[in-house]
């Protein structure tokens, strides 16, 4: 840091949530100075600048790592970047924020995670999944405290139709060489999943489907092949019994379907993330809404929790790597078991 106490960030990738929340999130905290920006061109990295008071720009993200002039690196690229940036800079001594997914696949987030061990003194940081921040901690109290009682289901469906259309485009979410092994919102809903119910669980069986098989991939204008699925469905079950039921499709078209369950012996616990509203429904009674204490709403502080990280030494809780494996490790598994004979 500069001699004033000023930590000073680097951005390798200015995309949109790097643009929402990211930089206008670092800019609002005090003694912190965006130092340098790398996007995907010259002029995007200018652009970005620009808008946002940034000094330097720069031509490759290696530039980002290996300043002088940066303490910490945000990267908000998508998966494919993750952990050969986040890598290189923890080992240039570089704290580190990276946007989540926290890599392309398992194998990559446990190499990530080494790193990380291999220099503690450094803050290793996953933006989280934001849709149940303010819900987090009452559902982890109901589930932990026994008002939910011993879990029998977890059950997740989210459901859209941004895939039903066979002419639309290529996406970067349904492009192997950009998001790995990460399928529509697996991993992010079972981060959330993650923070309610301890323990992993283990997946007995996943099945999948590309219904449209290429699309026209934007950026060179020619057909590609589609190998992430469009829609997949999860079947597992916890070391205690607990069953997990997991769908995600982005073929449905109408109203969407958006939600987290969790069912008990003594109640359901239900997340309408589309709402933000969290019900508990005791056995054999009425479904009623959960008041949210306002200290419990946690809401977005990604960026303040990381600066208070690296000033005060607070150990990072949304996410940690350790975390981050954890739900690698089930899209892995989810992964592997749709490629199975």
């Amino acid at each position: 840091m500069k001699s004033n106490g000023t930590l000073r960030i680097g951005i390798i990738g200015a995309g949109a949530n790097t643009r929402l929340r990211h930089i206008p999130g670092f800019r609002a905290i005090d003694g912190v100075e965006l130092t340098k920006v790398v996007n995907r061109s010259r002029a995007s990295s200018e652009k970005v600048a620009r808008a946002f008071g940034i000094a330097a720009v720069g031509d490759h993200w290696r530039e980002v790592v290996d300043s002088a002039e940066v303490d910490a690196v945000m990267i908000g690229t998508w998966p494919c970047l993750h952990a050969e940036a986040g890598i290189a800079a923890l080992e240039a001594g570089k704290h580190l924020l990276t946007e989540a997914r926290m890599a392309m696949d398992l194998r990559e987030a446990e190499a990530m995670l080494a790193a990380a061990r291999r220099h503690p003194r450094l803050v290793a940081q996953i933006v989280p999944a934001p849709m149940s921040l303010d819900v987090d901690a009452a559902a982890h109290r109901l589930v932990t405290g026994g008002e939910v009682g011993e879990i029998r289901e977890v059950s997740v469906v989210h459901t859209g139709g941004q895939y039903a259309d066979p002419s639309a485009p290529l996406t970067w979410r349904q492009d192997r060489e950009a998001s790995g092994v990460n399928m529509l919102t697996l991993g992010i809903y079972h981060e959330m999943v993650l923070r309610w119910v301890s323990g992993d669980p283990e997946v007995v069986r996943a099945d999948g489907a590309v219904f449209t098989p290429h699309r026209r991939d934007p950026e060179t204008g020619r057909d590609k092949a589609v190998e992430i699925p469009e829609s997949v469905s999860v079947l597992g079950r916890y070391p205690d019994g607990a069953r997990l039921i997991y769908h995600f499709s982005a073929v449905e078209p109408g109203s969407p379907r958006n939600e987290i369950r969790v069912n008990g012996s003594r109640a359901g616990l239900r997340f309408d993330v589309a709402a933000n509203r969290l019900f508990l429904a005791p056995a054999g009674g009425e479904e009623e809404e959960v008041t949210l204490p306002a200290d419990e709403r946690r809401g977005w502080r990604v960026e303040e929790d990381f600066v208070a990280s690296i000033r005060e030494g607070r150990p990072v809780s949304l996410t940690d790597f350790e975390t981050g494996v954890r739900y690698m490790g089930f899209t892995q598994s989810v992964w592997d078991s749709l490629h199975r004979s």
